[in-house]
Order: structure tokens, then C-alpha cells, then sequence
């Protein structure tokens, strides 16, 4: 048989193992991803309380040193958490609405007073905040809040040994209110903040919308680029002139792209806040990628087509991933080369924290991304290309 014979043929299985083994380290990052460096908000608010021998104590300071005691890394490893000391309330929820915190641990005024109240009978257990900030990344801030809710729970355990401790030592009775009080000596409330809410994919909506956009930049780019290419041009101008005019169709696939697939977001069920600030943004994305593609496809041809679906495969799985859980490797060589993580921050703002669209970083970034993509397009109206017949190469 011809197809036995030919050596082409043990080529197949080896091809075919090198596709899976280059895929699969697509899912390296979510398999065991582990955080450090998670920047975390400690607000100690405490304003302690004078014993009637006249010692001043502050039970916020004392949790805010075993905190950062506990946060120090073994030798040569990262820390897990990157506990970051806010002065207010108020500067902590700005810090969490400029996406600089995945959570915060804040501790009231009065607890030092409703610490040392837990010894009387008539206890009042203090009230500690969580915030967990749920529109940064749905991943790392369930991870921070679940690490917040462990600390608050060894507090209870050492404060319940402390007073049961004490109480044996007094030899006494306890009160109704004191056996409640050694339930939950201090008391967590919980709070979302820049909730992701329903109908958002699990917080993951800018991310699912990333795929058809790319997909439909790559699609828009390869075929005007084919139909380019089959063209033959009397001069560089006059090819100048063609890509001119794949610049501006490119713009309007952007909007038809931006506006279309924000419909169909919103039509199949996904929560749209501002559905003409989101459609602008997804055709800014679109114009900007449509440009990179292009002018890789303008010098390499169609075999810089691949390198494209390969920033998919290996960037899709990122997008939903903090940086903080990735390994050094992914976080310096892959995701911070990703020109779609831009798009992914800038929808996470316009979905999640009530921003509106604006000359903002992501934006900034595309825009540039875009406009080194157009320089390089037009750049490369100086290739030879091919001569008309009878008509031959001239320049500008």
C-alpha cells in the first residue's frame, strides 16, 4: 500500500503527540494554582482603652503584629498574603474600588473596650469587616475572603481558650450572656463590594467575551489580508491606498463587532450595565487587535496565523486566573505579554465598578496597541510586491 510506504505517515502519531503535549500546557496554570504576594488590606481602627491601673491597651495593635508575624514567608519562599496597612475605612474602599486589594480586614473603634467586656457579665463581642472585593477576580478575592474568614475563626479560638482560662481560674458561674458571647467572642461580618452579581458568568463575563472577539479579529484580519494579497498594485501608492481602505473597513467590522456581540451577550441572558459603554469598548478592543493582526499578516503572510490562535489556546485560560496565582514563569513570560488582558481589565471595570467609559489604562493601552499596529500595517506598503503586467515596480 502507497500510504504504508510512505515515511510521511509515521509522521502522523508524532505530530499528532506534539499537538497534545504543546495544548496541554494550557492547563498547567489552573491545575494547582498558589498564591503569594496576595495584596490583602489591614485597618486597624482601634482606638484601645485604659485599664483602671492606668496601662493603655490596644488589642487592634497586638492582632495587626501577630498578623504580620503569621505572614512572614519560610526561607526562600514568597508569603502568601501581602498584608498591606490602610489607615481608614474610607482610603480602604477607595483602594478596593481602584482594584487594589482582593479583600480587607478592618477592626472597629471600640475593640479593645468589647474584647475586655467578654470578662464581665454583660459581654459585648466586637464586630470585625470583611470585604471581599468580588469584581477584581472572582478566584483570588474567594480565596483572600476565605483566608480572612480563617484568621477572624483562630481569633474566636484563642479569645474562647483565653476566657474559658479565666473563668476556671475564678472558680465561677457563667451568665447566659457570657456562654453566648464564648460562641463568637468576636463577631465577622461579611461584605461584597463591586459585586459581580448574577447573570455575570461567575464574575467571568469580561473573559467569556474575549474568545468570540478574537476569533472574529482573526477571521476580519485573514480575509482582508487573502483578498489583499490576491491583488496586484502598479505602485507602493496605489497599495497604500488599498490598506487605507482595510483600515477603514477594519473600523467598521469593529463597530459591527463591538455593538453585535454585546447584543447577543445581553439577548442570551448576561447581565449588561451600560450597554453603549461596553459595545464602544469591545469595537476599541476589536479595532485595536484587528490592526496587530493585520500588520503581522501584512509582512509574515498567512503563516503568522497560527501564532495567533496559539495566544488563545494559552492566553483564554489566564484571563480568568489573578496574577498572584500564577506561577513567576506564567506571570513574566505569558500573561504579561497578553495584549487581551487589557480588554479583560477594562470590561471588569465597566461590569464591576461602575465606571464608565474613559481615557482609563486599558483603554490607553489598546489605543496604542492599535496604533503601532496601523504604523507597522502601512509600513509595509514598501515590500515588493507584485508588478502589474506590463506596468513595472515604481516608487512613491
Amino acid at each position: 500500500m502507497k500510504m504504508v510506504k510512505n515515511k510521511m505517515a509515521f509522521l502522523a502519531p508524532v505530530i499528532a503527540l506534539a499537538v497534545v503535549l504543546i495544548f496541554s500546557l494550557t492547563l498547567v496554570p489552573s491545575v494547582n494554582p498558589t498564591p503569594k504576594n496576595l495584596p490583602i488590606a489591614f485597618v486597624n481602627e482601634d482606638q484601645g482603652m485604659t485599664l483602671p491601673d492606668r496601662t493603655k491597651v490596644n488589642m487592634g495593635e497586638k492582632t495587626a503584629n501577630l498578623i504580620k508575624t503569621s505572614a512572614k514567608a519560610k526561607s526562600g519562599n514568597e508569603p502568601v498574603v501581602d498584608w498591606v496597612t490602610v489607615k481608614s475605612y474610607k482610603e480602604v474602599k477607595q483602594g478596593l474600588d481602584e482594584r487594589k486589594y482582593y479583600a480587607a480586614l478592618v477592626l472597629p473603634k471600640d475593640f479593645s473596650q468589647k474584647q475586655a467586656s467578654l470578662q464581665t457579665p454583660n459581654p459585648s463581642s466586637p464586630t470585625v469587616q470583611i470585604l471581599v472585593n468580588q469584581g477584581m477576580n472572582t478566584m483570588a478575592s474567594t480565596l483572600a475572603g476565605q483566608m480572612l474568614n480563617g484568621i477572624v475563626d483562630n481569633m474566636n479560638e484563642n479569645i474562647r481558650t483565653q476566657l474559658l482560662t479565666g473563668f476556671d481560674k475564678q472558680a465561677g458561674t457563667l451568665t447566659t450572656k457570657q456562654a453566648a458571647a464564648l460562641a463568637s467572642p468576636i463577631i465577622k461580618n461579611v461584605i461584597n463590594v463591586n459585586e459581580t452579581g448574577t447573570h455575570s458568568a461567575n464574575g467571568n463575563a469580561p473573559v467569556s467575551l474575549f474568545q468570540p472577539l478574537w476569533m472574529a479579529c482573526i477571521a476580519g484580519a485573514a480575509f482582508l489580508t487573502v483578498m489583499l494579497n490576491k491583488l496586484s498594485f502598479a505602485s507602493r501608492r496605489e497599495k497604500f491606498a488599498n490598506q487605507l481602505v482595510q483600515v477603514l473597513i477594519g473600523a467598521v467590522l469593529a463597530i459591527l463587532v463591538g455593538f453585535g456581540l454585546t447584543w447577543m451577550a445581553d439577548a442570551v441572558g448576561m447581565h449588561i450595565p451600560n450597554f453603549t459603554n461596553i459595545a464602544w469598548f469591545l469595537s476599541i478592543a476589536y479595532f485595536s487587535f484587528f490592526l496587530m493582526i493585520s500588520a503581522a499578516l501584512s509582512w509574515l503572510g498567512m503563516k503568522g496565523l497560527p501564532l495567533f490562535v496559539i495566544i488563545l489556546f494559552f492566553g483564554a485560560p489566564l484571563l480568568s486566573m489573578a496574577p498572584e496565582l500564577m506561577s513567576s514563569f506564567y506571570t513574566d513570560w505569558i500573561y504579561s505579554w497578553l495584549p487581551m488582558r487589557f480588554m479583560v481589565d477594562g470590561l471588569r471595570e465597566l461590569f464591576f465598578f461602575d465606571k464608565g467609559l474613559s481615557w482609563n489604562h486599558p483603554t490607553a493601552v489598546l489605543v496604542g496597541i492599535g496604533i503601532g499596529g496601523l504604523a507597522v500595517l502601512l509600513t509595509s506598503a514598501l515590500k515588493p510586491g507584485k508588478k502589474k503586467e506590463g506596468k513595472p515596480q515604481t516608487g512613491l
